[in-house]
């Protein structure tokens, strides 16, 4: 009979019906504050972009000749898609092929998990997806690895 009466006369608080009285209050609380170091009504400065860097370290497969660096780097260039477009890098996403590693960077967001999944496609068309996989090495780094058959 209680909930009743207060879904009633939940109008004259100016409060969604189901929510405690403490909570609505504590939420306006939380949306008045301003942000630490920022004054009421000043609008956020714009910080520094967030940069992704990835690498693929494809040291085993090319000291046994069975892969090239400069053809993954153009496999690479010809496939990643920038706003749902290929061949659209710009300045947002470069590639740059050091030795046998191959640098991915972003100031776009870049998920790590695509690079590998262009990785093992690369392997696939390759007919190298057999021997090689795909090994995390770092936060921001894969590297080309054979499998370990015993």
């Amino acid at each position: 009979h209680l909930y009743w009466l207060y879904k009633r006369l939940s109008f004259l608080f100016n409060m969604p019906v189901g929510l405690p009285r403490r909570r609505v209050l504590l939420a306006r609380s939380l949306k008045a504050k301003a942000p630490k170091g920022q004054k009421k009504g000043q609008k956020k400065s714009k910080s520094k972009q967030k940069l992704w860097k990835f690498s693929v370290n494809c040291t085993h497969p090319v000291d046994d000749g069975i892969m090239d660096v400069s053809h993954f780097e153009s496999f690479l260039h010809d496939k990643i898609k920038v706003d749902g477009k290929v061949l659209n890098l710009g300045t947002s996403v470069e590639l740059e092929r050091l030795k046998n590693k191959v640098l991915v960077t972003s100031n776009k967001a870049f998920s790590k998990r695509y690079l590998k999944y262009l990785t093992k496609k690369y392997l696939k068309k390759n007919n190298l997806r057999d021997w090689l996989r795909v090994v995390a090495d770092g936060k921001e780094a894969y590297e080309l690895r054979y499998f370990q058959i015993n």
